[in-house]
């Protein structure tokens, strides 16, 4: 299967597309052209490999955010400041998304207060095999972000950047995450672990020294657990927000409910659809849906 994080690689291509200029037009024709250009492309690069598409999306609302209330909130201030309509934007990937859902013939999943990590996640604990089994389905996540190496633990497991259009691998995921957790993650406002919660909003972030930093990642995650180390707090703090073997029980039983669903959607629609969003480039490649 290939698990598409579908907002990072939509938006992650909305902007290569338009490079630095924030100050262009983006029309609804363009983002859905690229979009759907985007999974076509990738579906019939990886399909005989690793087999059909799964759509995996965004909720509007964050289990995170409710532990956490300084997750991701920077970047509504950075949309706040840029000449881009992310209002549109944002509408218009909606609406990009229902017509997955009702038209394609994909798997779209959406859960609440989930994110698209955690349903990969989730997807990938359930199906993925160790390390030394590697005959199992295959399973490719097409996604560029990097909280995903932490599940290349699974021996049927490959990333790959489609924005980048390579390959990501790392050699140690378990030391990544520890690391991971250490630094924190400034793109989603969580602070690394010598620094307060509202660092980010409020001031700024405490230095992490090497040395410090491979003091920490030289412990397993029980002496950390079990320690009493001044970071513990933050450490705890950070590994909730980042490490994906802790999706809540809730939300990955719903992900896998969803996921167990036979999709009934066929390409007989496919054709009308892209008549009526005057598609006709893709039109010519429609087979590759």
């Amino acid at each position: 299967m290939i698990l598409v994080d579908m907002n990072q690689v939509m938006i992650s291509n909305l902007m290569a597309s338009i490079g630095g200029h924030h100050n262009v037009e983006i029309q609804e024709d363009l983002i859905r052209h690229m979009v759907l250009n985007s999974l076509r492309t990738n579906r019939q690069k990886f399909h005989s490999e690793y087999g059909e598409l799964v759509i995996c999306c965004d909720d509007r609302n964050y289990w995170r955010k409710k532990l956490f209330p300084y997750y991701k909130a920077n970047r509504k201030t950075t949309r706040q400041q840029s000449e881009l309509d992310w209002s549109m934007i944002f509408g218009v990937l909606n609406q990009i998304r229902e017509d997955l859902r009702n038209i394609f013939p994909y798997k779209v999943i959406q859960v609440d207060t989930a994110e698209a990590d955690d349903i990969i996640a989730t997807i990938v604990h359930e199906h993925g095999t160790v390390l030394t089994q590697t005959n199992q389905d295959k399973i490719l996540i097409l996604s560029g972000d990097k909280d995903f190496i932490q599940l290349h633990t699974y021996g049927n497991v490959s990333q790959y950047d489609p924005v980048r259009k390579r390959f990501i691998k790392n050699d140690d995921p378990q030391h990544y995450l520890k690391e991971h957790i250490a630094r924190g993650d400034r793109g989603d406002g969580v602070p690394n672990i010598l620094s307060q919660d509202d660092c980010f909003i409020n001031g700024r972030q405490k230095p992490l020294r090497t040395k410090f930093l491979n003091t920490v990642t030289s412990k397993t995650f029980e002496e950390i657990e079990n320690g009493d180390d001044d970071y513990k707090t933050n450490w705890n703090r950070n590994r909730r927000m980042v490490d994906l073997s802790l999706v809540p029980q809730d939300i990955q039983d719903q992900v896998l409910e969803d996921f167990s669903e036979d999709d009934n959607t066929s390409r007989d629609k496919l054709f009308n659809y892209f008549v009526q969003n005057k598609l006709k480039n893709l039109m010519e490649h429609i087979g590759d849906f």
